[in-house]
């Protein structure tokens, strides 16, 4: 498979995001947003970073490049997209999962090691942990703060549609272990499709093994999950 990793002007997460699936062994592409999507794209990434300055609210503008019309078409058609950071921002404000992300509580800039809870352990983002896994992966964000309505949280969480919490290294879920006072300390969630997801905390930043940790390596082989049901 080949996963086309979208560039934004502002993204400065991509090269990392393509190092990471490299060394995993996953081919993988940058792609200039005004150029759209490679015929050959069977994965996409929506990278961190800072696109267009954060101006207007974190992934607002990105969200509206044409580029996203085609990502949206192709996670409809199954082709597996995961944002990270203020790719999570972009899916949002996109439409491909519901929410927002908003400032931190701290009101400031966050750079930081924190603990993921993996909430199901059955999708192909998941499939390389257990339910319950407590697994370090670092965040790296001003608007990080998950928000979203009390009702419309309820429904998904009945759907199962939270993968991360935020947790303390025992895998407790409480207002300290929350970075960045996410409703519901919700770090990564599902869109409708469960080969379409976004998440806070940045897991190509824990996979090279000459870096630290790698817990991160489990979120990224997800595309080969996806690739393998194809």
């Amino acid at each position: 498979m080949t996963v086309s990793i979208v560039r934004f002007g502002g993204s400065n997460c991509d090269r990392d995001a393509e190092r990471a699936l490299e060394h995993l062994g996953i081919d993988a592409e940058i792609v200039w947003h005004e150029d759209g999507l490679p015929a050959e794209t069977s994965g996409i990434v929506l990278p961190g970073g800072f696109s267009y300055g954060d101006y207007l609210r974190a992934g607002a503008m990105a969200a509206r490049s044409p580029i996203m019309a085609e990502v949206r078409e192709a996670a409809a058609d199954g082709v597996p997209v995961l944002g990270i950071c203020n790719g999570a921002q972009v899916g949002c404000e996109s439409g491909l999962t519901e929410g927002a992300f908003t400032t931190n509580e701290s009101a400031r800039f966050q750079c930081e090691p924190v603990h993921l809870r993996v909430e199901r352990a059955d999708t192909p983002w998941t499939a390389a942990y257990e339910e319950g896994d407590v697994i370090e992966v670092p965040i790296a964000h001003g608007e990080g703060r998950y928000e979203i309505g009390d009702d419309r949280l309820a429904a998904l969480e009945a759907d199962d549609r939270i993968l991360f919490r935020y947790c303390d290294a025992d895998g407790a879920v409480d207002g300290d272990s929350n970075p960045n006072g996410s409703k519901g300390a919700v770090a990564g969630l599902l869109g409708e499709r469960e080969t379409v997801a976004v998440l806070m905390p940045h897991p190509e930043r824990a996979a090279l093994p000459d870096v630290g940790p790698t817990d991160g390596q489990g979120i990224l082989r997800g595309f080969e999950s996806v690739a393998d049901k194809l």
